[in-house]
């Protein structure tokens, strides 16, 4: 007997609609599955013995043949293991193959029937709405994630013995309902704030401006004097996450396997802080079946890389690509997917190799050619795509034992949204969305200084000896701010402004 359901598979960030055919006949008793199974899905055929033999039913003692079609695509994860377990009872009389028609059933079963968390459910019930399917049937766990796509009717189960119950009508079950908009604004709060930083006003002036245009951003101080703080902060002061834009977010955290069950949804900008001994894939993804790396789990947050020139060379150069482009190509033996990686890069150095190069306080006993050599460990290629440098000094006693706290994220957040609605007007025909996005051949029409903001940035050229590079910055910058002004043309206060966020060009390290 032939019994046919339908599940799903993910690639990447999309799904892929899979037809579980289940076929019993005569000869030996065995279990083999086709279709281009990955390890954990072959394994399955022990899983779904035991649970539906201590689920109170009666496993077939047939040659039973699974096919995952189409047979092409690379199938992975146990998802497969509760359509298959539905689709051998069907074919052994216990349920009919009416009642799984036009249901896509998704789940893991342990030994004794239970159905288990899933990775990757939320591009599952996204994908089904262009697949005009209605019905999914999935772990409880997994319901919230899941909920936040309408259209879909979505039925949680616990256990194997619940799903048969339902599908013979033994069992009722009302499809959940959520309201995503109420759950969307509840997970929309974040757990520190701006105002906790004390001091440190031209930093948080600096991240605002690199917040309003997307610019990447170095700092550079001695220990202790707050930059992971501020770094950490950083996202509180980003435009508010659209809805969209957190479906596309939580999308990658569900196939990484980290979105929190308890809240379904990532609706605050992800801020991500790998440790300087990471490797190249565990930056950008990979693993035999491809899985996102940080770069990926950043994506429309933070990408937050401390201790900057402690990181392997080779894993900031694969950085250069996915901040061009906005994704990265993750290319395996079982396959090549694509995830989105448009992430601001913000990183944090020290000085020199004691980190005590610009402190007031203490001595540093780096020679300049052991600075010199710190700072050659970021190459220039990545350097290139960092627009702005800001020093962080060392708080005083005054500015730390001040009771005042300083302004709150909101009120930061309010103007860089503004700021980014006027970007989004001004560059709506040419395919970005923030200034530092600028090409070359734009400046010219977006980037128009007046008289005295010409004559500044000639005098900063010729004599502060800045490069070509750092002139293309400059004008980014300073639209930047002009536009955190209300102002249409750049004056010569934003071009000053501007030049200041430039420290590595002025050779104050060297």
């Amino acid at each position: 007997m032939l019994a046919r359901v339908e599940s799903c598979c993910t690639s990447g960030i999309d799904a892929h609609v899979v037809d579980v055919e289940v076929d019993t006949g005569g000869g030996l008793p065995g279990f083999s599955i086709v279709g281009l199974p990955d390890t954990a899905i072959r394994e399955s055929r022990d899983r779904i013995k035991a649970a539906i033999k201590n689920s109170g039913f009666e496993f077939p003692p047939k040659r039973i043949t699974v096919n995952l079609a189409p047979a092409n695509i690379k199938k992975g994860g146990p998802g497969f293991d509760l359509p298959i377990a539905i689709g051998i009872l069907v074919t052994n009389g216990i349920l009919s193959q009416e009642s799984v028609r036009n249901r896509v059933i998704c789940g893991e079963l342990s030994l004794d029937g239970n159905v288990k968390h899933l990775k990757g459910v939320l591009p599952i019930v996204v994908k089904l709405k262009d697949f005009d399917k209605k019905d999914i049937i999935l772990p409880k766990s997994n319901a919230d994630e899941a909920s936040f796509v309408k259209g879909i009717k979505i039925y949680p189960v616990s256990e194997l013995q619940q799903v048969v119950g339902f599908l013979k009508d033994e069992i009722k079950l009302k499809p959940l309902k959520s309201n995503s908009r109420i759950l969307f604004r509840k997970n929309s709060q974040y757990k520190v704030d701006f105002s906790e930083v004390k001091g440190q006003l031209s930093v948080k002036r600096g991240l605002e401006v690199a917040a309003a245009g997307g610019h990447n951003t170095l700092l550079i101080g001695p220990p202790g004097a707050g930059k992971s703080m501020l770094a950490r902060r950083l996202p509180t002061i980003i435009s508010d996450m659209t809805f969209d834009e957190a479906l596309e977010t939580s999308k990658i955290h569900s196939i990484a396997g980290i979105l929190s069950p308890k809240k379904g949804l990532i609706a605050t900008r992800p801020f991500r802080l790998p440790h300087h001994t990471i490797s190249d894939s565990a930056l950008v993804g990979g693993g035999t079946y491809p899985r996102p790396g940080e770069i990926s789990l950043a994506h429309n947050g933070v990408l937050f890389l401390d201790e900057l020139p402690e990181f392997n060379r080779n894993a900031l150069e694969v950085l250069r690509q996915p901040i061009e482009d906005g994704e990265i190509t993750v290319s395996r033996i079982c396959g090549t997917v694509t995830y989105p990686a448009r992430f601001m890069l913000v990183c944090a150095m020290n000085p020199c190799p004691c980190g005590y190069f610009t402190d007031p306080k203490k001595e540093c006993h780096c020679t300049p050619y052991q600075i010199q050599r710190y700072l050659s460990r970021i190459s220039g290629p990545l350097l290139d795509r960092i627009d702005i440098h800001l020093e962080v000094p060392r708080l005083t006693y005054e500015k730390l034992s001040q009771k005042r706290s300083g302004e709150p994220s909101g009120n930061i957040r309010e103007r860089v949204n503004d700021t980014r609605i006027i970007q989004k007007r001004r560059y709506n025909k040419d395919g970005i969305n923030f200034n530092a996005h600028l090409e070359s051949k734009m400046l010219d029409r977006y980037c128009v200084l007046d008289k005295e903001g010409e004559e500044l940035l000639k005098m900063a050229i010729l004599e502060i000896g800045l490069s070509a590079r750092a002139y293309d910055k400059i004008l980014k910058i300073a639209r930047t701010i002009a536009d955190l002004d209300g102002k249409e043309n750049i004056e010569a206060g934003h071009i000053s402004e501007a030049i200041g966020y430039r420290s590595l060009d002025r050779n104050l390290w060297a």
